[in-house]
């Protein structure tokens, strides 16, 4: 049996912190989207497809050290597979070591235990030149 989308976010948020950018995207389907729609100018608002969210996150954990994933609150919607989570994640710009902490919104569709859908509501201007790295 898949997991429940909850799990799915949460071992997501484990592979991120652990760095593991390719066990992070093998949660997402083959056919995934990822969505950003307050996207800064230049960086991407849609990417489709598995291959695609990889290769925009490879190189995600050069621009930021993620320390923590927290404030969490995770909604269930009316329709199992769609859940809301309300997050934090703080840890240090590589190039200069400064802290950061950027506040997310995300909408995902999760089904058969892999992301099919993640919509993504951050505000780019809290990393500043970091926001294109920012998931």
């Amino acid at each position: 049996m898949p997991d429940s989308p909850t799990t799915v976010f949460h071992r997501a948020s484990e592979h991120l912190l652990s760095h593991d950018m390719r066990a992070f995207t093998a949660l997402y389907a083959e056919d995934a989207v990822m969505e950003f729609p307050f996207a800064p100018p230049g960086a991407p608002r849609r990417l489709e497809g598995r291959e695609t969210i990889e290769a925009y996150l490879a190189g995600y954990t050069d621009k930021l050290n993620v320390l923590s994933v927290h404030d969490v609150t995770v909604h269930q919607t009316t329709v199992p597979e769609v859940i809301i989570a309300e997050l934090a994640v703080s840890g240090r710009r590589v190039p200069t070591d400064a802290p950061y902490t950027a506040r997310y919104v995300a909408v995902l569709t999760i089904s058969g235990g892999l992301i099919q859908h993640y919509r993504d509501y951050w505000n780019p201007l809290d990393l500043g030149s970091d926001a294109e790295a920012a998931l």
